[in-house]
């Protein structure tokens, strides 16, 4: 059953799913089963990984867009500006 179920989170790309299932990992006995699993770990090891790496690409250029949003803005003053 636990197997199904990482199964299903490799293919769904389910982070919360497999969360769980790696925190409550059964004894597997059949050498097949192992396989299988370690298998599908690496896989979601892979996923995890890419996601992350998306995460950080996507972070960098809101930080960038940011930065020259920033930029292109008059600055500012405390003062009661009179001048027309």
């Amino acid at each position: 059953m636990w197997l199904k179920k990482l199964k299903i989170a490799v293919i769904q790309k389910d982070l919360e799913l497999l969360s769980t299932l790696l925190k409550n990992i059964p004894t597997l006995n059949d050498e097949n089963e192992i396989q299988e699993a370690q298998y599908l770990l690496a896989q979601a090891k892979s996923e995890v990984q890419s996601l992350q790496e998306k995460t950080s690409n996507s972070m960098k250029q809101m930080k960038k867009n940011m930065e020259f949003l920033k930029s292109t803005q008059r600055p500012s003053t405390n003062k009661l500006d009179t001048k027309f």
